[in-house]
């Protein structure tokens, strides 16, 4: 009799040039993601090949029971770490039956912008450092704290090695791995600060594809977290009192950073977001007011602030940038939970082509 692993590990490839496509799109809460599977003829590189595919709205906060269809138009493919060889994982977004995006679907929006020949022109690339909570199933409490009961102080928790100060290091290299086999351009992980609490990097990447490689990191996330029975909140301030938010620090250049003289033009593009603050930090998260509190190396929410390495800033701006007179800058407002279309389409919008 097979194991049910030996069943979950069965290569196809020997017997059939069938596939199996995993479509992935993002709910109605703009947090929750979904997915399901069909069968394809055989392997596909290209997300324009794939045939749209449609589910019922109203199960997922989308639509009204009455008419309830949504069309799911695959945008782009990853390898998928789960079911390996050509099986593929598909991020998709959502329109009604009459072609027009759904409005839980902001990368439609996002797509527009970066599709501008003005921020084409100056090939955006964004780095986003995602941080999340790992929680131990059925009691909403983080990996490796005592029931009902709290850790020593943060400290040795940062980047820390041990029993005693590291809690899911087996999700998290999981996850780093499956990340580099489906595509996405995983640059780094790390332990963060509050114990239970960890971070990994996507970028560099341009454009568009920012957000799809983080909502990809996201769903490969949850399925391993689903695999070891684990919950992954991506909740800004999962623990109130002394202890650290997570966030999703963004950071972006242009060309013209890149570029000699680019120094002045990140200066140029930081001012600008000083004057539309409110609306980014509108857009950057919900419940972020709990995280950006001025302590715990951020800056208060009510108030733009910017620096040279200095991380109790709105935006960071790097030493070596300052000393090579080019480079790129960190914004540090976006929650851990923000929507990557939204952030990265917004940063670019008013550096790039919003004229005050």
């Amino acid at each position: 009799m097979a194991l049910l692993t030996d069943l979950l590990n069965l290569d196809l490839s020997g017997s059939t040039d069938k596939i199996i496509a995993e479509y992935i799109w993002i709910g109605g809460s703009g947090m929750d993601l979904r997915s399901k599977a069909r069968t394809l003829p055989g392997p596909v590189t290209d997300p324009s090949k794939l045939p749209k595919w449609n589910y019922d709205g109203s199960s997922t906060g989308q639509a009204p029971g009455e008419d309830s269809e949504v069309i799911l138009y695959p945008q782009a493919i990853f390898k998928d770490p789960f079911r390996k060889g050509n099986n593929i994982l598909v991020m998709c977004d959502c329109y009604t039956p009459a072609g027009e995006p759904i409005p839980t679907n902001k990368r439609h929006n996002a797509a527009k912008i970066f599709s501008n020949p003005d921020v084409a022109k100056e090939e955006p690339w964004y780095g986003i450092e995602q941080e999340y909570t790992l929680l131990q199933k059925d009691i909403n409490w983080p990996l490796g704290w005592p029931v009902g009961g709290f850790p020593g102080p943060q400290g040795p928790y940062y980047c820390g090695i041990g029993a005693d100060k590291s809690f899911g290091r087996d999700i998290v290299d999981s996850h780093y791995k499956a990340c580099m086999f489906a595509g996405v351009n995983i640059s780094g992980i790390n332990g963060e600060v509050m114990p239970g609490q960890w971070e990994f990097q996507v970028g560099p990447t341009v454009g568009i594809s920012a957000g799809d490689q983080v909502w990809v990191a996201r769903y490969i996330l949850e399925r391993i977290t689903e695999i070891a029975g684990v919950v992954v909140t991506f909740d800004p301030k999962p623990i109130p009192g002394d202890w650290n938010g997570a966030g999703a620090h963004t950071n972006y250049s242009t060309e013209s950073m890149r570029n000699d003289g680019g120094f002045k033009v990140i200066v140029d593009a930081v001012e600008k977001l000083k004057l539309k603050h409110k609306e980014h930090i509108a857009a950057y998260g919900e419940g972020n007011e709990r995280r950006l509190t001025g302590k715990h190396e951020t800056a208060d929410i009510n108030t733009f602030s910017w620096g040279v390495a200095n991380r109790g800033a709105s935006v960071r701006v790097g030493r070596e940038t300052e000393q090579n007179g080019k480079g790129y800058f960190e914004d540090r407002r976006p929650a851990s939970n923000m929507d990557p279309y939204v952030v990265t389409s917004m940063i670019a919008e008013t550096t790039i082509l919003w004229k005050p």
